[in-house]
């Protein structure tokens, strides 16, 4: 069995030969104990727990996104929010995220770890993007703008309840095909320079079980 190795330093594009096999399942995920976004390349979701808390929170989460990863052939997450770490719940969320990349590391299924910035940048061309705005509304309004790219350039619906959430994923689902070699769109440099500064693995084969 081939195993995943993990690699801090950016990667290369890798281009697909010609006659190459259809474009990989790459999944995106921006992990959440209220709204959890998941994505491929032509859906999104928000997977949302609603009444579950603790321990059973976390097991439903685990086991919906597992359902949903296991045949990936790349997985782009969101890192964890250190800035975060004094904030109610920081232990639970980190907790999650470490149990969603420890079961991809068991499965041998490949990861990607993404900065929010980089994301932002992917979709905007700008880690802050509303940064002319008044302070208290400049994350909406970036998070709006994320959304519109999603929808209006990727042509990924997600509306209601959680859609921020899973447009983010979205990007990120759309990234790992860009660096991959199978962009959804082709986006402007200012845009695509958020790949260079992602954490990617070091392979990214499916893996033969």
């Amino acid at each position: 069995m081939t195993h995943t190795l993990f690699d801090v330093t950016p990667a290369p594009s890798i281009v697909p030969a010609a006659g190459a096999a259809p474009r990989p399942l790459v999944i995106g995920l921006d992990p959440s104990l209220t709204s959890c976004g998941i994505a491929g390349a032509d859906w999104a979701d928000a997977l949302r727990p609603k009444k579950l808390t603790g321990h059973a929170r976390l097991a439903w989460l685990l086991d919906e996104v597992t359902d949903r990863v296991k045949e990936a052939d790349l997985v782009v997450i969101e890192g964890p929010a250190y800035g975060q770490q004094l904030q109610a719940g920081h232990h639970e969320r980190a907790g999650l995220w470490w149990m969603v990349t420890h079961g991809l590391y068991r499965r041998d299924i490949p990861y990607a770890v993404c900065n929010p910035h980089n994301r932002t940048i992917y979709a905007t061309g700008r880690a802050n993007p509303a940064q002319d705005q008044p302070r208290e509304k400049r994350a909406r309004i970036a998070k709006g703008m994320v959304h519109a790219f999603v929808v209006e350039q990727l042509g990924i619906w997600c509306e209601g309840t959680g859609r921020y959430d899973a447009a983010d994923a979205a990007v990120f689902a759309a990234m790992g095909l860009d660096w991959l070699g199978y962009p959804l769109i082709e986006v402007p440099v200012q845009q695509r320079r958020a790949l260079d500064t992602v954490h990617w693995p070091t392979q990214t084969v499916a893996v033969a079980q």
